[in-house]
């Protein structure tokens, strides 16, 4: 084709030339590296996802080459010969010839007039192959084209007359991909109102993106891609079972995914089209493929090391839009030394007017903190403490006062069981740290994974979970969130928020009793084992016992539960005698204890000592499994 100038001389091409010249903007960099290429010559590689601009600013190198005098050439897909050496040649869309990559770079490129300068726009990044080469190592110029800055995409919707109140849900939309704001503008100042993505724009996004994927599994891995906060081979494997390794790596040389320290991540605007149109166009098929991730990554939470805990428990708050980018690497975790101690010291002095919480805490529990750095730096910014609680200690009360008040809150509600323990999560961090923060994300991801982990705890109580379905509790001058894990178990939390991402967990409550409650509402689970209307209203129904036995009638359950305890006696010899008693009393329905005997020939009261150590055996078995877990 000829010379963009050649081709809009007329006054539709001027008019069309003039409306392109006021919606551009920003990209200085890459045009200062192409103006400084105009005095030399040399190659120009261009690359980005569609969308993102690649043409727009070939037509601004062509404008900026014409006004140098410079002769023109823009061209689709292919390239012409170049002879004068002056010569400036833009070719578009270069992915339609991928193939000829290594023709470009060995035959066609070193025979350019020496002065001239070639620029090439594509999706694809250049072939390895040109930085492997010594000659083209230092000869090449690669351009990769991001998003507009904030600054910039303003000023894209205020070229295009877009209504105030639709400016800021646009943004959010389309953040700084061109197409994607022009297109959401067109719509906002054609409908007016406050803009929301129709399916229009996402349609178009997609065709124009993402194009047609070649297989149904090539379309889903893409709509996992979209949902997950980084894709792995590992969650592709959980969640398409067939070929997830073909679908992972046709996904990694996408133009518009890239690769991350903790897998594959796509561009915003394709992430939020995809989800748009899944949810639009199949809201079983995006329930289905959510729980299967969320699965996925709710294990994996409880199966990482330590070290990446926090990544996992950001991954898997992603879909919930939680934490967005609190595994990014600009921050790092790692345990409290000993030469850190005068650092915290400092730190929690600025954060409390004191140090003295923080100092009791780092001799009694060092193993507790963990120090937060500036990865580019080094520089310390935030500590926390992970305070694991299993007896009240007047020292530690009087030592802490948020320590004190989540021993008085957890007394005051379900006090703490045999072997149970309460968790305190205390932080400090430096002023520009606190509140939202990306530091303070990775903390509360931290948290967060810390309570999925813990075996035994009863309570957490953490800073800053509202968002997390807690329950806020506060004195004068603190606040802690509050969550009884026997109540709400780790995998009824999780199901409450895989359900309820913007409400909190919405999941019933589990009846937490005391030993001494437990023991009674066995003994009179067992009268009524005949009866299973009676068992209904059992207290045990709503216990963790009966909770790992979701899906079933929890009377029936339950029911199971006595009668298999009972016959689990009979496989000891020692227990025989037990189990008989049992036996006769409960599961054949005998109306008294004097028959009961009569029919096992014994005395009343052998029988009755039977009976009491029977039932104390599967109270002792019934209660083991309520505070470990069946």
């Amino acid at each position: 084709m000829p010379a963009e100038s050649d081709n809009t001389s007329g006054l539709l091409g001027r008019r069309l030339r003039a409306a392109r010249e006021a919606a551009f903007v920003g990209r200085e960099e890459e045009l200062a590296v192409f103006n400084t290429a105009l005095h030399g010559g040399g190659v120009l590689y261009v690359h980005g996802p569609g969308g993102i601009g690649k043409t727009a600013l070939l037509r601004r190198f062509a404008r900026e080459a014409a006004a140098a005098g410079r002769p023109v050439s823009m061209v689709d897909g292919h390239v012409p010969v170049i002879r004068e050496t002056d010569a400036v040649l833009l070719v578009d869309d270069f992915e339609r010839v991928q193939g000829l990559e290594g023709w470009l770079r060995e035959r066609y490129l070193p025979r350019v007039p020496l002065g001239a300068l070639v620029v090439i726009a594509g999706r694809n990044p250049p072939d390895l192959r040109w930085r492997a080469d010594p000659g083209w190592a230092g000869a090449l110029e690669v351009l990769p084209l991001r998003d507009l800055r904030p600054g910039d995409a303003r000023a894209l919707l205020d070229s295009t007359g877009v209504p105030a109140e639709s400016r800021e849900p646009l943004l959010a939309f389309a953040g700084g991909h061109p197409l994607a704001l022009l297109l959401g503008a067109a719509v906002a100042v054609k409908d007016g109102g406050r803009w929301t993505p129709d399916q229009d724009v996402v349609a178009t996004l997609l065709d124009q993106l993402v194009g047609e994927p070649p297989s149904a599994a090539h379309r889903h891995a893409l709509e996992i891609c979209a949902h997950a906060h980084t894709t792995t081979e590992d969650l592709l494997r959980a969640v398409l079972p067939q070929d997830a390794g073909p679908l992972f790596r046709w996904l990694r040389r996408l133009p518009f995914v890239r690769p991350g320290r903790l897998g594959l991540f796509p561009h915003d605007v394709v992430r939020q089209a995809l989800e748009a149109d899944l949810r639009w166009r199949d809201p079983q098929g995006y329930t289905a493929m959510h729980d299967r991730v969320h699965a996925h990554l709710a294990d994996r939470v409880r199966t990482v090391r330590d070290a990446e805990v926090p990544g996992a428990v950001a991954a898997l708050l992603y879909p919930h839009r939680g934490p967005s980018s609190p595994a990014d690497g600009r921050f790092r975790e790692e345990p409290l030394r000993e030469e850190d101690i005068g650092t915290l010291l400092r730190v929690a002095a600025d954060a409390e007017g004191a140090a003295g919480r923080a100092a009791f805490w780092a001799e009694r529990q060092p193993e507790a903190f963990r120090l937060y750095r500036r990865t580019e730096t080094g520089e310390p910014v935030a500590f926390t403490a992970w305070l694991r609680l299993s007896e009240l200690d007047e020292e530690e009360l009087a030592a802490d006062p948020v320590v004190a008040m989540a021993w008085a809150h957890a007394r005051a509600t379900t006090p703490l069981r045999a072997g149970e323990h309460l968790a305190v999560s205390r932080t400090w961090a430096l002023p520009p740290y606190r509140g939202d923060s990306p530091v303070m994300d990775l903390i509360r991801c931290r948290a967060i994974g810390d309570c999925l982990r813990s075996e035994r705890m009863a309570w957490s109580y953490i800073q800053d979970a509202e968002r997390y379905g807690m329950r806020a509790i506060s004195d004068d001058a603190d606040t802690l969130f509050a969550h009884d894990w026997r109540a709400v178990p780790a995998r009824a939390w999780l199901e409450g928020m895989n359900r309820q991402p913007d409400g909190g967990p919405g999941v019933a409550p589990l009846a937490v009793l005391s030993q001494a409650e437990f023991a009674a509402a066995v003994r009179q689970a067992l009268r009524q084992l005949p009866r299973k209307d009676a068992l209904a209203d059992s207290p045990l129904t709503r216990t963790r016992l009966l909770a790992e036995r979701a899906g079933q009638n929890p009377a029936t359950a339950l029911g199971e539960l006595l009668r298999q305890a009972i016959d689990d006696l009979r496989e000891d010899p020692r227990s025989a005698k037990l189990h008989r008693a049992l036996s006769v009393t409960f599961l054949r329905g005998t109306p008294t204890q004097e028959l009961a005997a009569e029919r096992l020939g014994l005395p009343l009261t052998t029988y009755r000592r039977h009976l009491s150590a029977g039932i104390e055996r599967v109270r002792a078995g019934l209660w083991h499994g309520e505070l470990y877990g069946t």
